[in-house]
């Protein structure tokens, strides 16, 4: 994997055509500077944010966690690659930021509680920014992981949680699926609702296969 750098502390990559005006804004963004120096970890602002206008995918998460914050890169962690399974994408796929936008919640990691657990994304990140992002993109498929996701989204249709959204997904597919988060440690959701994989995954998979190979089209 080629290297990473900083522009404005968010990532890029060497050999990308110059950020848009709103990604170099966002990169730069310290409005939540007094709120993590209080955190345990004491870090600063770090935004990941990975898309590009024309991409047909959208990956909704909640925050970078830790080792996303270090690295720069969004699921570049164990989540990511159980994602990436249910996607049915490989990590170069994945990343390919023409056909994928990964666009969380928050866009900083906004550090741990007194338990050790994820904070959940400060409201003024989306306050400030999803608008503007939306507005740039236009997909024909969005991936919403995890509650805060599935709030902002779908409004009154996530009220009654993330099992009970998720397990509604025809009411929203086959341009829209809820996802739970992917991290490991929802193994055991994943054990007691075996509908998931055996029913939306193969949905959500086709649905993505079928806009990777429009997007390889040249007449698509």
């Amino acid at each position: 994997m080629p290297a990473l750098f900083c522009h404005g502390r968010g990532t890029y990559l060497p050999g990308m055509p110059a950020l848009p005006s709103l990604l170099r804004e966002i990169s730069a963004c310290r409005l939540c500077a007094p709120r993590f120096a209080v955190t345990a970890t004491a870090h600063s602002p770090r935004p990941v944010a990975w898309f590009r206008p024309g991409a047909r995918i959208l990956v909704v998460g909640q925050a970078p966690g830790m080792r996303v914050h270090l690295v720069g890169r969004p699921f570049a962690d164990r989540s990511g690659d159980r994602l990436r399974d249910w996607m049915g994408l490989s990590e170069t796929e994945f990343y390919d930021r023409s056909r994928i936008a990964i666009v969380p919640m928050g866009f900083c990691f906004p550090g741990y509680d007194a338990k050790g657990a994820d904070l959940p994304p400060p409201p003024i990140c989306a306050r400030t920014w999803r608008a503007r992002v939306m507005a740039e993109l236009r997909p024909q498929l969005t991936l919403l992981v995890g509650g805060h996701a599935q709030r902002w989204h779908l409004g009154a249709a996530a009220r009654g949680g993330v099992t009970a959204t998720v397990a509604g997904w025809r009411d929203h597919a086959p341009h829209i699926f809820p996802l739970p988060h992917p991290s490991w440690r929802n193994t055991a959701w994943l054990r007691r609702n075996p509908w998931f994989q055996a029913e939306l995954l193969p949905e959500l998979r086709a649905a993505v296969a079928a806009l990777m190979r429009e997007a390889d089209d040249p007449a698509g």
